[in-house]
């Protein structure tokens, strides 16, 4: 690689710093500190180390950049404009404004070139665990000998404030154990957050506790110095066996007059002096803003041409490997563009009706090992509860460093899998795991889940929120839906985490009522590619409706429909989901033969249905019914959007008990006796 000279080098991390702090400046909104203190560091990684082709910001061998303290990302905004991505000078200049392209924090569905949405702190840095994990399996999976089509590094700028939060420990403990050598972490430790130093808060040694958690660590004394930090990164990548934490001692805000090294340039513009007394401090004109040098430009396109380069030299092995290995070429192609496989659905399978049935958790397992073999893509596990929500794939290994020697179940199916297994374990670790979730959607080429019990979402719901922001492929499974979880009690008798995941915008919501439309559900979570869907499933059986006496269970993908009618004109409407679909459809019957026309709407998901046509809407929730009862076992706020002002809701609104499920159920009113004198209250 060609050294740019020492003058021009200063020139380029200046006019990071400064095209990061003018937009800063010009919004009157933002975080110079980091920008100012981080930026070297940045550039040592961008302009010494990182693989990515601004022409073509999707290459699928491209290096992942992760901004983690994405507070700062006017810093990524003018790296990504400088680099040559499609970021212009005016983009830059609209920061933190309405609908522009260089959003507040960065947002992976908005701007070219981010790869994640981050700003929650830790978010970003348990997503890069999710990435390199993917680069992990696709290379274990895809590579030949002398053949290594997937070969990337996984980058990530992390702050003070995200080492503080618990997702990210959480994450890179599993990472540590994982031995994922791809991934390389830059942390500013500026030792200041936005209250203060971090002095007041934690007196911990970071770099140790990273050592005890498997990673490989580096201190760099001075994060000015553009030749320590490259030495460490080089260093870094040397390791192929442990993850690398680099410690980059910087400070915050450098450059300015009176805030620099204090919470003061942390979290609000520097102000007009401010700022060009740091200009003058660093060798900056203080006009014009926004101020390029052609010496920066010209520094910056050979950086870019490197990587067009790199890109070109890929595609010319990719064409090898397609020669030499055509299938596996063609099935790689098809797996990042994130199609499905022809005929995949011909997997599903059909349960036959059966009155004792079985539990939609159950249900999904056999669903998972039926579509395994036709959607290798599938990868995923739970939050060591495998025996519980029964989310494994049975023969498809587990996902362990290649030397492990794990004594799990699944591990010794077919021999040694490494990474090329599929089955996740992601430790008592709810909150990471759907972090890392998220990360191995948004690499591409993968389509993954992550399971626990849904009273446990709350731990997750950060991540949820942001997949459903970003709109990532993710998978979410939620087992022990109810009150009918039973003896564990309160603490794990989920009342409110249906209705409250409801609330997310972007999220696919579905609780089936029984094994076929458990079947549609996941039709619908693997083929969903515009937003992560959560399935919400029962612990306790659930009889198999027989079709041949309701409506196909195909209408699941509509979100609600027509279950029942005793007559084509009703008069009453039950609507219900998951489990007490078969007491409104028993209780339907029950009034049908006092002569009560009656239908029974399920509605596993009320985004799918809000998605359909008016009239479709129309033809399943007649407006001219007034008497309806909705039935969850949950919260009952919401439903009042279906029942209307003359319905009756009959839901949860406090907390379990301890005591068998079907006697919780029954003694918080959910029979088929309460059903019926509800609906002839309001139907009479």
């Amino acid at each position: 690689m060609n050294r740019i000279d020492e003058a021009t080098e200063k020139q380029c991390i200046n006019a990071i710093r400064f095209l990061a702090c003018d937009a800063i400046e010009k919004a009157r909104s933002g975080h110079p500190g980091l920008p100012l203190g981080a930026a070297s560091a940045a550039y040592a990684l961008w302009m010494r180390h990182l693989k990515h082709d601004p022409t073509d910001p999707a290459w699928p061998d491209r290096d992942r950049f992760v901004l983690s303290a994405g507070h700062g990302s006017s810093l990524l905004y003018a790296l990504l404009h400088l680099a040559g991505y499609d970021l212009s000078l005016d983009d830059i200049k609209q920061f933190r404004q309405w609908e522009s392209r260089t959003p507040g924090h960065p947002e992976s569905h908005v701007t070219k070139g981010v790869e994640v949405t981050t700003g929650p702190l830790g978010q970003g840095l348990a997503n890069a665990v999710g990435l390199a994990m993917a680069e992990a399996h696709l290379a274990a999976s895809f590579n030949r000998p002398d053949r290594a089509i997937v070969d990337h590094y996984t980058y990530v700028l992390a702050g003070d404030g995200d080492l503080m939060e618990g997702v990210a420990y959480e994450a890179c403990a599993l990472a540590g154990h994982l031995k994922l050598g791809k991934l390389i972490a830059l942390f500013d430790s500026n030792r200041i957050s936005l209250a203060g130093s971090t002095n007041l808060a934690t007196s911990e040694d970071v770099a140790a506790r990273f050592d005890a958690a498997g990673w490989q660590t580096l201190i760099v004394s001075d994060g000015d110095d553009v030749d320590e930090i490259d030495r460490a990164i080089a260093e870094a990548k040397a390791d192929a066996t442990r993850p690398s934490l680099i410690v980059v001692e910087s400070t915050i805000g450098l450059g300015a007059p009176t805030k620099a090294g204090t919470h003061k340039a942390h979290g609000a513009p520097l102000g007009a002096e401010e700022i060009a007394g740091a200009k003058q401090a660093l060798g900056w004109p203080t006009e014009p803003a926004f101020h390029v040098p052609d010496d920066v430009r010209e520094a910056f396109a050979l950086a870019r041409d490197r990587g067009v380069e790199a890109h070109a030299e890929w595609e010319a092995q990719f064409q090898l490997y397609r020669k030499a290995f055509q299938e596996l070429a063609t099935e790689f192609d098809r797996r990042i563009a994130g199609a499905m496989p022809d005929g995949w659905a011909t997997s599903l399978p059909t349960f036959d009706p059966d009155p004792k049935g079985l539990a939609t958790r159950k249900a999904s397992e056999a669903i998972l090992q039926a579509i395994a073999p036709r959607l290798p893509e599938l990868v995923g596990g739970s939050a060591d509860l495998n025996p519980s929500t029964f989310t494994w794939l049975k023969e498809f290994g587990d996902f362990e460093a290649p030397d492990s020697h794990s004594d799990g179940v699944l591990g010794a199916v077919g021999g040694p899998w490494g990474y090329e297994g599929r089955n996740i374990h992601f430790g008592v670790r709810e909150h990471a795991m759907g972090s890392i979730v998220n990360g191995l959607a948004q690499h591409g080429g993968l389509i993954p889940y992550g399971a626990t019990f849904l009273v446990f979402a709350d731990y997750m719901r950060p991540p949820i929120r942001l997949a459903a922001l970003s709109g990532y492929r993710s998978v979410f499974i939620f087992t022990h839906d109810s009150v009918g979880v039973g003896e564990d009690g309160p603490t794990h008798q989920p009342v409110e985490q249906t209705m409250s995941l409801r609330l997310i915008p972007n999220l696919v919501v579905l609780r089936p009522a029984d094994a076929n439309e458990t079947v549609e559900a996941w039709r619908i979570a693997v083929e969903r590619e515009a937003g992560p869907t959560a399935l919400v499933f029962s612990r306790q059986a659930l009889p198999t409706l027989d079709r041949t006496d309701v409506e196909a269970a195909a209408g699941t993908r509509r979100g609600g429909y027509v279950l029942w009618d005793s007559s084509t004109s009703p008069r009453l409407i039950l609507l219900a989901t998951g489990s007490e679909v078969h007491l409104a459809l028993e209780a339907a019957r029950r009034l049908a033969e006092k002569g009560q026309v009656t239908r029974v709407v399920s509605l596993p998901s009320w985004e799918l249905f809000e998605s359909q046509p008016a009239d479709y809407r129309e033809s399943v929730l007649p407006d001219s019914v007034r008497a309806r009862v909705a039935v969850e076992a949950g919260r009952g706020l919401g439903w009042g959007r279906y029942v209307g002002p003359d319905g009756r809701i009959l839901s949860i609104d406090r907390f379990g008990t301890s005591a068998p499920g079907g006697d919780v159920l029954k003694a918080y009113g959910f029979t088929v006796d309460a059903i019926v004198e509800a609906a002839q209250q309001i139907a009479s």
